[in-house]
């Protein structure tokens, strides 16, 4: 028997095998197909898209409150908001991603699932970070495979409102969590949880919930790549 932190990891099998099948099937032959024009993900077996997609997107489950609208930077392929949304309809969704051939992945998945309340924009987030629209708009920011955690603090904090969670996926995260705390603390954050987890063929994984207690100052973003080469 495989654990995430206390949780019996067959809940989600199932749900994938069994409640949800036709959606992750049809998400999951998406993918394949679409795979080489759209350069979605580097995991091509099925067993890996299972494990170290879907199983992985749904560890953070838990952390999502009911009804929440959810902002997902750095959509790319779907992960996590796409597993979530099958298993919790309940969850509204804008997914920002800025490469455009992705985007329309993406847009053909939600057209064709017929998913509820998901919404795609291109747009990079440093931009959209400062569309009064969009900025601290969100009960819920989350990322996955992005960037290191003070980068991503950067871009995914402002469109959180204040009382709201960034939740990021990593892997073995010990370091980055240490040199993002200065990066959480100036953007209004505070680290509120650090869950650990593992899973098959994925090794060891870590869920990060950054809590908003405060509005991020209007300059962050920084924008002009400077959240990557110059990291708070």
């Amino acid at each position: 028997m495989v654990y995430f932190y206390g949780m019996d990891l067959e809940k989600y099998s199932d749900l994938i095998k069994n409640k949800c099948s036709d959606k992750f099937t049809a998400f999951k032959d998406m993918l394949l197909s679409c795979n080489k024009l759209y350069n979605l993900t580097a995991i091509c077996d099925e067993k890996g898209i299972f494990y170290k997609h879907f199983l992985d997107s749904l560890a953070g489950e838990e952390e999502f409150p009911l009804n929440a609208d959810v902002v997902e930077i750095g959509s790319g392929g779907g992960f996590p908001s796409i597993p979530l949304k099958f298993v919790r309809e309940d969850l509204k969704f804008t997914l920002i991603e800025s490469t455009g051939k992705k985007c329309s992945f993406l847009e053909g998945v939600v057209d064709k699932l017929s998913l509820n309340c998901v919404k795609v924009l291109n747009i990079r987030a440093e931009e959209g970070a400062h569309n009064k629209n969009l900025r601290e708009k969100f009960d819920i920011a989350c990322a996955r495979a992005v960037a290191r955690l003070n980068t991503l603090c950067e871009y995914c904090l402002p469109f959180v409102k204040v009382g709201g969670s960034f939740i990021a996926y990593k892997g073995e995260a010990d370091e980055e969590i240490e040199e993002a705390k200065n990066a959480v603390k100036i953007l209004g954050g505070e680290i509120e949880s650090v869950k650990k987890y593992e899973l098959p063929e994925c090794g060891k994984r870590t869920l990060i919930k950054i809590k908003k207690i405060k509005p991020t100052p209007e300059k962050y973003p920084r924008g002009q790549g400077k959240e990557r080469k110059s990291p708070l």
